[in-house]
């Protein structure tokens, strides 16, 4: 009897091993962890407390290949958690469209990532809004669930991303202000690397 308890115990320890990499960056993707003080729907990081995200990537929405948030190294770039399905997202694209167009100068890159949705769908709202910039074609929310802590209901999310790869701002609403954008992504876009 001692034995099949001591040979019980062993396997929930190997188990239990078995569900951690031992590192939650791996896990996660990167070192930023999202903390929501009650009732915010906006959030600054400044410089030295900002954290890191994983590689993001996946299928192109629009066009054959893929796309990875790599693939922008030393641009600021705004992630943009979206779904054509979404109200709110439907709403807040030309908001986004007209910051994207006024922040390329600034080596500001644009990203979608299209969140439970068909391709079909996405790929139908983003040529009849005529959005400029690419999206990643994401229908498991694989990408939103690797940011620690991000909550996966609040759709749409924006991100920006500072040159040096950290999480600068986040906005869990719709983008209903493009010069708030603008203004804000350009300071990011300003500082020194």
């Amino acid at each position: 009897m001692r034995w099949w308890r001591a040979a019980v115990a062993v396997l929930l320890l190997l188990s239990a091993a078995a569900c951690t990499s031992g590192n939650d960056a791996a896990v996660y993707g990167g070192s930023f962890t999202f903390v929501s003080p009650g009732g915010k729907f906006e959030f600054a990081y400044p410089p030295a407390e900002r954290g890191t995200v994983n590689d993001l990537s996946g299928e192109n929405l629009t066009a054959d290949g893929s796309l990875a948030l790599s693939d922008y190294a030393g641009e600021v770039v705004v992630l943009n958690f979206w779904g054509s399905w979404c109200g709110p997202c439907r709403a807040e694209v030309d908001e986004l469209e007209t910051a994207a167009t006024a922040l390329a100068a600034d080596g500001v890159q644009f990203l979608g990532i299209n969140v439970k949705d068909t391709k079909g769908a996405g790929a139908d709202f983003m040529a009849s809004k005529e959005v400029s910039y690419p999206s990643i074609y994401d229908p498991a929310m694989r990408t939103l669930l690797s940011i620690r802590g991000l909550p996966t209901g609040s759709i749409p999310v924006t991100i920006v991303i500072d040159r040096q790869g950290r999480v600068a701002h986040i906005w869990l609403q719709p983008i209903t202000d493009a010069a708030a954008v603008i203004e804000t992504v350009s300071a990011i876009a300003a500082e020194p690397v």
